[in-house]
């Protein structure tokens, strides 16, 4: 163990060259440069542990002597590095700043309210990680302890040093392996919550996608989602397909103005209301006359406004009723005709627009077998690559009879159709897009 030196601290410098030892005078718990700990004369350290931040150490140690003999290091101009001493945890509180990187700690310093034996050996330490949970800690023991040393790390610590065998080379690649060690630990901490919560988001999002309920019935289903928003599974687009007790097959397709997740949360609101709604026997105007309510009571402001797409499919899946609330028309496709849009001449108001608004229903003649495609406009709003042209429902009708046409049907009808529209528009489209599709093949009853 090196001599100690009454009223003289040994400052450690960390550089990546030779470090060599002198000593600087200082007060048993102030600073390296002989002024009160924590006032504006102090030395700033110029030695960089990662080439341009300054180093700081805080040795808690509660020897008056200064017995602990910590050797002293220079930074490349030859100054030494700031050391900040504290005899117990109280004053180490009051000297632990943010410029702080690095604690030394004594673990043979008493724990706070430390009574007789059989106290935890390392609660001090455990005192001084609570204490400063953002800095690396390095933790001094008595040579040949390396149990206790080990302990520590387990504990929290970065590294242990033996009090006996300090030297200059040791603890300056000991403190600058803590404070990257911790920079690192924080670091990895940083990203395994950033996906921990990435992780809920998305297991939250699935659970709020609907699970179409047509048990019994001989439709088949499919459908395609896209959010508009940066890794987002769910955007304010929504869709839903349920059969209720009478065979009657009920879908829907809607969109909340704008993609953030409030409008996702907004969108999913109202789909579990529609389910609920449906199940409880309601349809036509008397249900979106309801779903509106809903949204204004919902809504964050008054500008925030949804379409809506409603079908209710009869049991023997020949006729449909179809209500329109601001809403572009679905598009059928049949054996032996061009797909086309339904009915859209009555198409009522989107839901928060008008109070007291009239949503008519209509019914359409579907026939034996069919096709009926509902979309949100973000599929029709992309652009075509020429000028400022969108691929518009003409666009859309036109890319969907060409894909009908190659035998594309379900899910692949789905994709080719979102996929092109996709690459029309020259990339991702800025909206969110639903597609959903329902069949009746020949022969199914």
């Amino acid at each position: 163990m090196p001599v100690p030196v009454p009223r003289q601290r040994a400052i450690p410098a960390v550089e990546s060259g030779q470090a060599q030892a002198v000593f600087s005078p200082g007060g048993p718990s102030g600073d390296s440069t002989g002024g009160p700990a924590g006032t504006a004369t102090e030395a700033r350290a110029t030695t960089s542990i990662t080439g341009t931040t300054h180093l700081t150490l805080l040795v808690i140690e509660d020897d008056p002597a200064g017995s602990l003999g910590v050797p002293e290091m220079l930074d490349a101009s030859g100054k030494p590095i700031r050391i900040r001493t504290a005899r117990n945890l109280t004053e180490a509180e009051r000297l632990l700043t943010d410029d702080v990187h690095c604690i030394l700690l004594d673990l043979a310093l008493p724990a706070p309210g430390r009574a007789a034996e059989g106290t935890d050996e390392l609660a001090t330490l455990k005192h001084v990680l609570r204490l400063a949970p953002g800095h690396a800690v390095l933790a001094l023991t008595a040579s040949g302890d390396a149990e206790r040393g080990t302990e520590a790390v387990r504990v929290g610590a970065q590294d242990y040093l033996f009090r006996d065998e300090l030297d200059s080379r040791l603890l300056s690649r000991a403190i600058r392996y803590a404070v990257e060690r911790k920079r690192s630990d924080k670091a990895e901490r940083r990203l395994t919550e950033s996906k921990l919560r990435a992780q809920e988001n998305a297991r939250l999002e699935r659970g709020l996608l609907p699970t179409p309920l047509l048990e019994g019935s001989s439709l088949r289903f499919a459908a395609r989602y896209r959010p508009g928003r940066s890794r987002a599974l769910l955007g304010g687009d929504f869709y839903d397909t349920v059969r209720t007790a009478d065979g009657t097959v009920h879908a829907m397709i809607g969109d909340v103005c704008g993609h953030g997740p409030d409008e996702a949360a907004l969108g999913v609101e109202l789909r579990i209301a529609w389910r609920a709604l449906t199940f409880a026997g309601l349809c036509g105007d008397e249900l979106l006359s309801t779903l509106q309510q809903v949204l204004e009571h919902e809504r964050e402001n008054d500008e925030i406004f949804a379409t809506l797409c409603t079908v209710d499919i009869a049991p023997d899946g020949r006729r449909a009723g179809l209500c329109l609330a601001g809403h572009p028309a679905p598009l059928i496709a049949r054996p032996g005709r061009r797909a086309e849009l339904l009915p859209y001449e009555n198409n009522g108001p989107a839901l928060g627009l008008l109070p007291n608004a009239r949503w008519p229903r209509m019914q359409v003649e579907l026939g034996a077998a069919w096709s009926l495609m509902l979309y949100t406009d973000g599929l029709i709003e992309g652009h075509t690559g020429v000028g400022k042209e969108r691929l518009g429902l003409d666009g859309m009708v036109d890319m969907v009879r060409r894909q009908l046409a190659q035998g594309l049907q379900g899910e692949d009808l789905l994709r080719a159709a979102v996929n092109e529209a996709r690459e029309l528009n020259g990339g991702e489209l800025a909206d969110d897009v639903a597609v959903l599709l329902l069949d009746r093949l020949p022969g199914r009853r």
